[in-house]
């Protein structure tokens, strides 16, 4: 059993992070819960879909994926999101 302590409010489709000092965790509703732990992975940066700790490879990912090089998943091939063509929002940073 676990249990986790978390004095925040989330929507539907919103993700918390906690900092693993947390104890319990309440619903008003119906819920499911991804529960992810370990060690500090340092800084991130997001663009469109891609996250990594290097923006240079976030740059070929953005480039694989305009070009086709990425595989999409087996169960859910059926549409392909072309990437957005406006000019790219600086890379922010994700602790």
């Amino acid at each position: 059993m676990i249990e986790l302590v978390i004095e925040q409010r989330a929507a539907a489709g919103q993700m918390l992070v906690v900092d693993g000092s947390a104890s319990r965790v309440t619903a008003t509703e119906q819920f499911t819960v991804m529960l992810l732990g370990g060690e500090p992975v340092g800084q991130r940066h997001i663009y469109w879909n891609f996250v990594s700790s290097s923006q240079e490879r976030l740059a070929q990912a953005a480039a694989d994926w305009k070009a086709g090089r990425m595989k999409l998943p087996d169960a859910d091939n059926g549409e392909f999101i072309p990437f957005p063509d406006e000019p790219a929002p600086p890379v922010r940073p994700m602790s």
